[in-house]
């Protein structure tokens, strides 16, 4: 009986939204003074379904379908209207109207509630989902931990030990046996064995391919996931309803969500005991050790954690799995990066913390953080990767009040603003006609009076509004350059050692955009030795 009437009252709630929707409508044409000309540009719109036939007929193909509105748009803006939603969604790649969104006219769109409902079982609290004074003091937080020298040692200390103790022997072992990798898979586990090492200060050992999955894995994989689908669903009030009858995809992200929660607050507990014998002192320079010692509530923690977890994990190893695809189609580059590492260790640049003996050439020097800081190329090439393929191919926020973009579309109270890195680097007018080539070459400065010296390119400024793969304002990624560290470390290291050759000779793999990208199948691979 509680059920039938759970299943009335949706249904009648439901109702309620369609007509709403009419009247809204209605009302948008009855102020068609006010939207600019541009707001008109989007996908066909009906009564009730808004979008939803047009949603139905592209759902296999929506970053494209997306893109190739965005670039018939006079301004790089269209409009939709989704069922079930009671407002707009606006979504741009126009560079002045992101800075609009995300720096100049900030406190006017945070995250807002129907996003952070959307990942509110799996993140809670943290700092990816939360707005207001909640963000202000945990951003204060993690920009103090994140700017602090012992943190980058631990790092690059981090990323030493799991290169050259796991992630290189597992490569060797694959090239001895000619067993074929799943390199896309060994990237994430190599990233969540880093990202766990240095949030939470344990060792969750992904890497060994001989050791089951730990379970907080598997967790953080179908919460992450449930929880990105919600947000793309054709009829946003289908999961609510799941949600409240316990049933379905809801059901298992509700214990995903526990099983993520209890392993995390397991982890705060034993390290809480740690410092607690330390007598409020700890050698280990981990996120979680100083969240802690900074008397910050376990709750909090927890979600910061989480949240710190999954941009460290999925983003690099995406990123990192697209390049090794793209240096496939294109040796030339390949080999560039290899002969800039090179030159790089030829140069003895590394900083003298490095715990391996450098001999000029062998490829057992280990890389020091000025190594890293050296290889302009190997940063445009992943700079380049990310245009292509961003790690978070789009990100919204919600208008407070009502506003117009600097395009001159019309923002109600309450719409959604998605601005689109994926469509973005797709966009003639903001990289030009060959911006489906992959050519690290446009990242470096061409003009006169912007070169370096004989032998050193200058890279470019780029607006961080034109590609703002790493958000940008004051929701700026404050682990932008820790993630460039990680990536160049085993980019550099891998390059160097070995020949990453694809199993199947695939044009185009399929790009799957949830909370983070990934490669559809993953990415298969021979390893080959170098000599």
């Amino acid at each position: 009986m509680f059920i039938t009437l759970l299943i009335l009252w949706s249904l009648t709630l439901l109702l309620l939204c369609f007509l709403f929707s009419i009247i809204q409508q209605s009302y948008s044409i009855k102020s068609s003074k006010k939207p600019s000309l541009f707001s008109s540009y989007g996908p066909p719109s009906y009564p009730i379904i808004g979008c939803l036939i047009s949603f139905y007929k592209n759902q296999h193909r929506l970053l494209d379908w997306y893109t190739d509105m965005l670039s018939s748009s006079p301004s790089q803006t269209i409009v939709l209207r989704r069922l079930g939603m009671r407002r707009r969604i606006i979504v741009t790649a126009n560079p002045a109207n992101v800075e609009y969104i995300l720096k100049t006219n900030f406190s006017n769109f945070p995250k807002g509630e129907p996003l952070t409902e959307f990942l509110g079982d799996f993140l809670g609290c943290g700092i990816f989902n939360v707005d207001g004074e909640l963000w202000s003091t945990q951003r204060k937080l993690a920009s103090h931990e994140f700017s602090t020298k012992s943190l980058r040692e631990f790092v690059v200390k981090s990323l030493e030990d799991e290169v050259e103790q796991r992630l290189v022997p597992l490569l060797e072992e694959a090239a001895d046996s000619q067993r074929v990798l799943d390199m896309q898979d060994v990237l994430r586990r190599f990233a969540f064995d880093t990202v766990c090492k240095v949030s939470l200060g344990t060792d969750p050992f992904c890497l060994d391919l001989g050791r089951p999955v730990p379970a907080l894995v598997k967790a953080f994989d179908c919460a992450a996931e449930i929880s990105a689908r919600r947000a793309s669903a054709p009829v946003y009030l289908i999961w609510k309803l799941k949600r409240a009858l316990g049933v379905g995809s809801e059901n298992k992200l509700k214990e995903a969500v526990k099983v993520v929660h209890d392993s995390v607050q397991e982890i705060i507990n034993n390290k809480r005991k740690i410092l607690e014998n330390n007598e409020g002192k700890s050698c280990e320079s981990d996120l979680l050790s100083r969240l802690l010692l900074a008397g910050h509530g376990e709750e909090v923690v927890r979600d910061m954690v989480i949240s710190f977890i999954l941009a460290g994990r999925d983003t690099t190893s995406s990123a990192m799995t697209w390049l090794f695809w793209l240096l496939s189609k294109h040796p030339s580059i390949k080999q560039k990066i290899v002969n800039e590492v090179a030159d790089v260790l030829n140069n003895g640049t590394s900083s003298p913390e490095s715990t391996t003996t450098r001999t000029a050439g062998t490829a057992a020097a280990a890389l020091g953080f000025e190594d890293l800081q050296e290889m302009k190329f190997l940063r445009a090439c992943l700079c380049e990767s990310m245009r292509l393929y961003p790690p978070v191919p789009w990100d919204s926020k919600h208008a407070e009040v009502g506003t117009v973009l600097p395009d001159g579309t019309w923002v109600g109270e309450g719409d959604r603003v998605t601005y689109f890195p994926y469509g973005m680097g797709r966009m003639e007018e903001l990289w030009g006609k060959d911006r489906f080539e992959f050519k690290p070459d446009r990242w470096f400065c061409d003009e006169p009076g912007c070169d370096g010296d004989d032998n050193e390119r200058v890279m470019k400024f780029v607006s961080p509004y034109k590609f703002p793969v790493f958000q940008a304002g004051p929701r700026v990624c404050l682990g932008k350059e820790m993630a460039f560290i990680q990536m160049k470390y085993v980019m550099a290291s891998v390059l160097r050692r070995f020949e990453i050759r694809p199993v199947y000779d695939l044009d185009r793999p399929v790009f799957v955009p949830l909370l983070t990208a990934h490669m559809a199948g993953g990415l298969k691979v021979l390893v080959q030795k170098r000599s």
